[in-house]
């Protein structure tokens, strides 16, 4: 899982799309140490860690009281829970040995999983730090101050912006999903432009309280159709508050309001989903897993619906919340390894097998013809029993040759788990073969929890149950 992957799974988890910022303003201290700016981010930091998304310590605040300000932000650092992301605001930027040595001081002398770039010098200033996908860039696109319409607004051309150009190199640099930008809550038409330049990427959006930025207005324009995609970074309106937990939670109160008023403004449901099934069979539809129109099928059925779950490899979040969610129903069977089958499911297996810490095998398209000649890559044992992972199931027929390879080479094989039945006679059919059929989804549950949600259009629910009872 990258960077924002694991952002995304605390933001559900928790809730919350708030990141608390440190900044020990000198005036703000009892007086103007290092010691005492550690001790207010402490201080800070246990008073909001159950609503904090991430936080983002800004790194000039501290390196004013030279060396040891650095050693009091490598303290605040190490005192933030594991769990919570470190987003250390910086806006380092150069280029070869300079910005290898930046990021090793960033990530592993400071011990932060991310920070705040600026791509100037391009790509050369950006890729050391996105080597490990653990660790995440936001790259300055349309930042909150006043000044930012000096360069940023300049265009390059067809009536695109600089900001904008920016917006779409970050998407092509996030091979890893750990590629963000920055883009200020006070410039709310910048944030629709880089949400439709970007639709992916997460924001940083400073600029809500002390600069003037409008929560709701940023949000409307910056989420994403998810209601994510968005890191609202708050310093002083919650350092300043008597209470500053009760000031955070307040704040997360509001995101979070501002949230589902963005998506009844759009028709789409916010993500504070109370069922994860529900949450999951959105993200299919938001990453384009499932499209509506007219699609001609091998059988050269004209079909209402079309359903490709290749497509998850490019989302590793999404991909995340399928692999728990086969964790769940695979922890009811009995067996040794799961065995993919090629293609679609091979990256859904793998992910499973990582989630699940189980053996994986899987059968060849085509048996080799060298080397070892095998038919089932992997390792097991004669007699071992394979759980047979797939992502669709339609007539159930295609998967009938996979099972036969599987037993030839010993493997026992008695369960198949899908994502989507399509309902088409594979349980039927499966079932008179000996082989029990367990599917995380009928498509007519999806198609009921897409209508209760208001995600597609209703002569789209009709037509596709239409060609159901038709088939």
């Amino acid at each position: 899982m990258g960077f924002f992957a694991n952002l995304e799974k605390r933001a559900r988890e928790i809730d919350s799309l708030l990141c608390v910022g440190l900044d020990p303003h000198v005036e703000q201290l009892p007086e103007p140490t290092a010691a005492a700016a550690a001790t207010f981010c402490l201080n800070l930091i246990e008073a909001t860690r159950d609503v904090a998304l991430a936080y983002k310590p800004n790194a000039a605040f501290f390196e004013r009281f030279g060396a040891d300000g650095v050693a009091a932000l490598v303290q605040v650092i190490t005192a933030i829970p594991d769990e919570i992301p470190v987003v250390l605001d910086a806006k380092r930027g150069d280029i070869s040995s300079t910005a290898r040595a930046y990021a090793d001081a960033v990530f592993n002398a400071m011990g932060a999983q991310a920070v705040t770039l600026n791509a100037y010098l391009g790509y050369d200033a950006v890729e050391p730090f996105v080597q490990d996908p653990d660790r995440g860039v936001f790259v300055l696109c349309k930042t909150s101050n006043a000044g930012s319409s000096d360069l940023q607004d300049l265009e390059v051309g067809d009536g695109v912006t600089l900001y904008e150009h920016v917006a779409a190199l970050c998407s092509e640099w996030n091979e890893n999903d750990n590629v963000g930008v920055v883009v200020g809550a006070t410039h709310a038409d910048a944030l629709a432009r880089v949400r439709a330049a970007a639709p992916g990427l997460w924001i940083l959006a400073p600029g809500v309280g002390a600069q003037g930025g409008d929560l709701n207005a940023a949000l409307a324009a910056g989420l994403r159709a998810d209601g994510m995609g968005m890191l609202v970074p708050v310093s002083r309106g919650i350092s300043k508050a008597a209470d500053p937990g009760a000031a955070a939670r307040k704040l997360r109160d509001q995101i979070n309001t501002a949230r589902a008023a963005a998506a009844r403004n759009t028709g789409v449901r916010a993500s504070r989903p109370l069922d994860p099934r529900a949450s999951l069979a959105a993200a299919l539809l938001d990453i384009e897993c499932v499209k509506f129109g007219e699609f001609t099928l091998k059988s050269g059925k004209v079909s209402p619906i079309y359903i490709d779950l290749r497509r998850l490899i490019s989302s590793p979040a999404v991909l995340a919340e399928v692999a728990e969610a086969y964790v769940d129903l695979l922890d009811d069977l009995n067996f040794d390894h799961i065995a993919a089958l090629p293609y679609a499911a091979l990256p859904i297996g793998t992910a499973v097998a990582l989630a699940g810490d189980w053996s994986m095998v899987y059968p060849r398209k085509e048996a080799k013809e060298y080397g070892t000649k095998v038919a089932v890559e992997g390792v097991f044992g004669r007699g071992d029993t394979a759980v047979v992972v797939d992502d669709l199931a339609t007539t159930g027929a295609s998967k009938f040759e996979a099972f036969a390879q599987l037993e030839q080479a010993g493997l026992a094989v008695r369960d198949v788990v899908v994502l989507i039945d399509r309902e088409s006679g594979a349980p039927d059919a499966l079932q008179e073969a000996g082989y029990q059929m367990h599917a995380l989804y009928t498509l007519t549950e999806l198609l009921d929890i897409w209508e209760a949600d208001g995600r597609v259009p209703a002569p789209q629910i009709a037509a596709t149950r239409a060609f159901l009872a038709g088939q």
